[in-house]
């Protein structure tokens, strides 16, 4: 039996509003808060913070000074600088000794692990329990714990308007941040081996400009490829805006070098778009290649066009990729994801219970 008479602390970033009143969106433990807290669950975030010194000093705080406010922690980890975020939070914890969950995060944790075995063995040793969102997270991070759960990410399903697809227009949607990682410079490319063939192609790229150059990279491939005009730019969009984005086209592109089990693409599957992605990191475990996508090499420009045209030009093909997109996206609702939720919070309490006892 469920038992939501206990109160949870979520560890990360969470700037979806802040005191600096800037917006942001909803991260996926976030959502994940949201939800546990219309079903009954105490839930507290930490922290919305936008300077990375801030959030950690602030986050520090809230562990310490609300120790007696939570009964479990579920700690959003991630590769790079923000890794230490993570880290810090267990440690602080582990001396507390309070009950926390570590949630995986990011297609490039695996290859961050390879580079840093020792600091998570002991951040996963001294955790209650570790989630991964992906079966391929849950392969590549195996070596430092065999006991790694798999709950998916979600998405709320009824918020993504259905249109199935088949005779298809040559509008294409790309929908991630302008970072290296994502590769926004293959979308021109593509569309430059397209446009002679489908002179009406359009490209919409929604996303956050990341600082790291890619942005300006890409309106410079877009030039040299005299292609800019056939760009749209409308940069970052609310939560509540992408399911319109996505609409707008019929085709969606995931140029991506890393990945994991990324939403934008369950989200571009729940609108029935027609996906064509790059092989990488957990994409195959995600979707099935010529069932419900269409699966490419990474940074290969000719392989994502061609599979762009087959899609322009085989209706049968574009409504199996619609309809079975549609229906996978639809295994990531929160009706089926929460309830995983709350059978391992509750799991993780009740055996800590056992323990005092």
């Amino acid at each position: 039996m469920v038992n939501r008479n206990r109160a949870l602390l979520f560890v990360g970033s969470y700037l979806s509003s802040n005191a600096e009143k800037k917006v942001s969106n909803i991260s996926l433990s976030e959502s994940l808060s949201m939800q546990l807290a219309q079903i009954g669950w105490t839930t507290l975030l930490t922290s919305r913070k936008i300077n990375p010194l801030f959030r950690l000093t602030n986050i520090a705080r809230d562990i310490l000074c609300k120790r007696h406010d939570y009964d479990l922690v579920l700690i959003d980890l991630y590769s790079g600088r923000a890794f230490l975020l993570g880290e810090i939070s267990a440690t602080l914890l582990r001396m507390l000794k309070k009950n926390h969950v570590i949630i995986l995060h990011g297609g490039n944790l695996p290859e961050y692990s390879k580079q840093h075995k020792k600091r998570i063995s002991r951040l996963f040793n001294g955790s209650d329990h570790i989630v991964a969102p992906s079966k391929y997270m849950q392969i590549q991070m195996a070596k430092f714990d065999k006991e790694i759960q798999i709950i998916p990410n979600s998405i709320e399903v009824t918020r993504y308007p259905y249109k199935h697809r088949e005779l298809v227009d040559p509008h294409l949607v790309w929908l991630r941040a302008f970072h290296k990682i994502y590769n926004p410079t293959l979308a021109p490319k593509v569309i430059s081996r397209l446009i002679k063939e489908f002179s009406e192609i359009i490209l919409t790229m929604v996303g956050p400009d990341k600082k790291d150059g890619s942005y300006i990279q890409t309106l410079e491939a877009a030039k040299n490829l005299d292609v800019l005009s056939r760009i749209e730019l409308p940069g970052k969009v609310s939560n509540d805006d992408v399911p319109n984005w996505l609409n707008k086209g019929d085709i969606f592109i995931n140029t991506t070098n890393f990945d994991n089990t990324p939403v934008s693409v369950i989200e571009a599957m729940a609108c029935g778009l027609c996906i064509v992605s790059t092989d990488v990191g957990g994409i195959p475990y995600l979707m099935e290649d010529e069932v419900d996508a269409l699966l490419v090499p990474p940074d290969d420009p000719d392989a994502m066009a061609g599979a762009v045209r087959r899609i322009l030009t085989d209706p049968d093909l574009a409504a199996r990729l619609s309809a079975n997109a549609r229906k996978k996206a639809e295994s990531f609702s929160w009706e089926r994801v929460l309830p995983m939720w709350e059978r391992l919070i509750n799991d993780v309490l009740e055996n800590n219970e056992t323990q005092k006892n």
